[in-house]
């Protein structure tokens, strides 16, 4: 009988550092570490404990899932660069979920994801029993309407599980998977230097 494949899930997309990693449909282990900044230096190192106390290494992985946000731009971008960087080097597939899928995932069709964007926005995505319309950045007080369901709140150790769970299956279906790729809704934070570009000589 062939072994049970095993999945390592995480995410930096918010002000955390979360990990899943699942055998089949078993939860081996979840760890969510809080914080604002650090999500570079702490990922690493937050991966190989989790992997070593289950007594697991980074050959025994079958499938990597990712977090790709919307969300903390440089955190999208630390994860998504891992993930890649270890499906290449391990010879396994990577699957990216954005943050709105998991605030969906197993909950009831139809539903509205939503996440806080700040600044009076939020991110939305609206899922149907017929599938899902394309994520938006829209205004709060465009939803004040809205009278359907809602999923807009859940630890950050279910929205990991839930990334693993949802990457578990798209690989377990066998399509072909795109690489993951951020979800980037609204532009940079970062504003433009303020001196001026150096003079490139002949």
């Amino acid at each position: 009988m062939p072994a049970e494949p095993i999945l390592l899930a995480f995410d930096t997309s918010a002000a955390h550092c979360a990990a899943a990693l699942l055998r089949g449909s078993e939860l081996l282990a979840c760890r969510v570490e809080e914080m604002g900044k650090g999500q570079a230096e702490r990922l690493m190192p937050m991966l190989e404990e989790g992997l070593r106390g289950v007594g697991l290494g980074w050959r025994d992985l079958s499938g990597i899932g990712v977090g790709i946000g919307p969300g903390n731009f440089t955190g999208i971008r630390i994860s998504v660069a891992a993930a890649r960087g270890l499906a290449l080097s391990l010879g396994v597939p990577a699957v990216g979920v954005s943050s709105l899928e998991a605030l969906a995932f197993n909950v009831p069709r139809p539903v509205q994801a939503r996440i806080d964007a700040r600044r009076g926005l939020a991110y939305v995505q609206d899922f149907t029993a017929e599938g899902a319309q394309p994520p938006e950045l829209v205004e709060w007080a465009a939803l004040e309407g809205h009278d359907g369901p809602v999923a807009d709140t859940i630890s950050p150790e279910v929205l990991i599980e839930a990334i693993a769970r949802i990457a578990a299956e798209r690989i377990a279906s066998g399509a072909d998977l795109p690489r993951p790729a951020p979800l980037y809704l609204r532009g940079a934070d970062a504003a433009p230097p303020s001196d001026p570009p150096p003079v490139i000589l002949d």
